[in-house]
């Protein structure tokens, strides 16, 4: 076996890791938004059925598919003027970065060296570097917007392609517990059985972006979406007993 020089630096063809999106990319705003359409109308429809009366599937089928519509418009409203705002943000700012560094090149410069020493470069180094940024505008703009408020003027999030995602995830998770109503089920039972499944798959699955066990991610979510329901349903047990 070859023995590497300590004194020479590593080939950078021989790093082979790659790390993922740690924000979760699309992963993560897919798995949560089922999960929350799953959890909320899990615990819709349990709530339901312990306040109606037993084998009266009716009101369970009506409240699910309330469940699923309300929720899911509801996210995909929020989620589009939530990412809206957050880009016409970062648009604002990234404009008042571009009209600094065109009026201001030498300040804008000093404060980027600056930042890069912060980090450990030496000044000569980071008054060199900060200058070769700035030899194009764009990319000056650019740099100071990652540097300055960690945002990437080339891929700030669609609103649209989030409002569709987040309404499709709900939807999707919240007819997992709906699902069995609508083929016939008259008893919780088989929404009971499916759900814990949806339920511990979407734990599983989060546990990919993070450094959890997927059995330890599943099982934590099994239990706070199935306590959710259980607490749900002695809810409406105890309403729909006082009401009669």
């Amino acid at each position: 076996m070859t023995q590497s020089d300590p004194k020479r630096p590593p080939d950078a063809r021989q790093i082979q890791h790659e790390h993922p999106d740690v924000t979760g990319g699309w992963l993560r705003p897919a798995v949560f938004g089922a999960m929350d359409g799953l959890v909320s109308n899990f615990a819709l429809i349990a709530g339901v059925v312990g306040g109606s009366t037993a084998g009266d599937s009716q009101p369970v089928v009506l409240a699910g598919l309330a469940g699923l519509a309300a929720g899911a418009f509801s996210m995909a409203a929020g989620e589009y003027t939530s990412v809206a705002s957050q880009s016409e943000f970062a648009k604002a700012q990234i404009a008042i970065e571009r009209t600094e560094i065109a009026h201001n090149p030498g300040g804008e410069m000093a404060e980027l060296a600056a930042m890069y020493v912060a980090k450990g470069i030496t000044p000569r180094l980071a008054a060199e570097v900060a200058e070769q940024v700035h030899t194009d505008p764009d990319n000056a703009v650019r740099v100071h917007a990652r540097e300055e408020f960690g945002v990437d003027a080339d891929e700030l999030a669609s609103p649209q392609l989030a409002a569709v995602s987040s309404f499709v995830a709900f939807a999707v998770g919240a007819l997992v517990p709906l699902l069995p109503y609508l083929l016939g089920a008259s008893s919780l039972l088989p929404a009971v059985l499916l759900s814990l499944i949806g339920l511990f798959a979407c734990g599983a699955v989060v546990t990919t972006v993070t450094q959890r066990s997927w059995w330890y991610g599943g099982v934590r979510q099994l239990v706070l979406g199935g306590g959710a329901a259980a607490l749900t349903y002695a809810i409406g047990s105890a309403v729909g007993v006082g009401l009669g």
